[in-house]
């Protein structure tokens, strides 16, 4: 069985507790609990025909007072960007992530996800913001933590692309 290290990289409050607990555990909660430091669950999931662990490492939400930790991101095989589709700004924080871990780390895996798709009609985020990442080559889902919509999607999207890579 492979195991996998997977990092959810996000800004504040983007839903990225929510989205591991979701895939998880099947459960949402709406109290907001914020991530001290990192939290590590883990799941098995069958990718063609094989089982893959994912370790799912939850990153504290980067903003304009904490960094993400370098030491956090060491031997990670892919990882998750969490936006939330109502404040603009968690955009910039992932575009920004992303140039970081690809700086730390290389062209590994990544995919992005636009969090809050329950209440889309308050979303600030626009299409041809994401159209142009999509064009660059990122893999894009919508999904909500609270309804499950696009979670078990994005994890085994993810999870395919690094068995893909790994042989």
């Amino acid at each position: 069985m492979m195991h996998k290290k997977i990092c959810m990289l996000g800004g504040f409050a983007v839903g990225k507790t929510s989205l591991v607990r979701r895939f998880v555990t099947n459960l949402f909660s709406e109290q907001y609990h914020t991530t001290i430091g990192v939290t590590v669950e883990k799941k098995v999931l069958s990718v063609a025909g094989e089982d893959v662990t994912l370790m799912l490492w939850d990153l504290y939400g980067d903003d304009e007072f904490q960094r993400i930790r370098e030491s956090y991101l060491r031997g990670s095989s892919g990882y998750i960007l969490v936006v939330d589709g109502t404040r603009k700004e968690t955009l910039a924080t992932a575009l920004g992530l992303q140039q970081t871990v690809e700086g730390l780390l290389g062209p590994i895996p990544f995919a992005l996800i636009v969090n809050k798709s329950d209440v889309r009609d308050v979303w600030e985020i626009d299409d041809a913001a994401l159209s142009e990442l999509r064009q660059q080559g990122w893999t894009i889902f919508f999904g909500s933590a609270k309804t499950g919509e696009g979670v078990e999607s994005l994890f085994s999207t993810l999870a395919d692309r690094l068995l893909k890579q790994a042989t």
